[in-house]
């Protein structure tokens, strides 16, 4: 097992696993849920973290009981991990936040995704009275002006939509990758998302940004054309800018900010 997939998982079964035990034969306290959350997780890491990508998402799908939903951004790991999934004709529900600030690139992207899968990828809006609602407080572009006035945009635009993508799920699949920044480094292959109350897999979090680009040229997958003009990480238009040499992966996301963590609130604890 490798250490970064390996995930804290002897860490997470000593910690929990009393708990669970306790809890065993009887009506699940919500700390007793907890705690079984995160044991599910830990066994799940167990279990997939000597297999290749294909066969970590295919299992995680037989395993979890109950909708599994992945979440893209037209980056370059969304991408890799899409065609795994598409090669593969898993029972996944792929959905995409459009926050209506994307590059012209991205939704460029997101068309020839479509027309090289064959399939609809489903698309979460913001919803119309709370983004009135952040504009007439905030202005079009207030976003800059504070970071609490930059995180009540991402709530608007992504965090609210998300919470409406995940409605439902068991489980959720994501693109992180542990070497795209230190905050994500911490993150594990299956992870226990208490707040959302289901699984969490991130099957290229061992994977380095070269190994993705090597997939994506392999295998015909249609990468994002701004990855080529020095944004490794892409979000929102007004809020991402190109990296310099040297810089990190994320250091593009909210340059005007500090340099402590390149998070909108999508992934909200560094565990997972």
């Amino acid at each position: 097992m490798s250490a970064v997939a390996g995930g804290r998982v002897i860490e997470l079964i000593r910690d929990h696993g009393g708990d669970l035990k306790a809890s065993a034969g009887s009506v699940p306290t919500p700390s007793g849920k907890s705690a079984a959350l995160a044991v599910r997780a830990a066994e799940l890491a167990c279990k997939l973290s000597s297999l290749d990508v294909t066969q970590r998402v295919r299992r995680f799908r037989d395993e979890v009981d109950g909708p599994v939903v992945f979440t893209t951004g037209f980056g370059l790991e969304g991408q890799v991990i899409l065609h795994h999934i598409c090669a593969a004709g898993l029972d996944i529900d792929v959905v995409t936040l459009d926050t209506g600030r994307l590059f012209p690139e991205t939704y460029a992207t997101w068309e020839a995704t479509e027309r090289r899968y064959g399939r609809r990828i489903r698309a979460i809006y913001p919803r119309r009275p709370g983004l009135e609602a952040l504009i007439a407080d905030q202005g079009i572009n207030g976003f800059y002006r504070s970071k609490e006035a930059r995180t009540a945009c991402c709530d608007a635009r992504k965090v609210e939509p998300l919470r409406r993508a995940l409605a439902g799920a068991r489980g959720w699949i994501t693109g992180l990758r542990a070497d795209q920044s230190a905050f994500r480094n911490e993150a594990s292959l299956v992870a226990a998302d208490h707040e959302r109350g289901l699984l969490k897999l991130n099957p290229l979090i061992d994977w380095t940004r070269e190994a993705a680009e090597d997939f994506a040229a392999a295998h015909d997958v249609p990468v994002n054309p701004l990855h080529q003009k020095g944004f490794p990480s892409i979000g929102c238009a007004p809020c991402t800018r190109a990296v310099r040499p040297g810089e990190p992966e994320r250091a593009g996301r909210w340059w005007w900010e500090d340099e402590s963590k390149k998070e909108c609130g999508l992934h909200v604890a560094a565990a997972q």
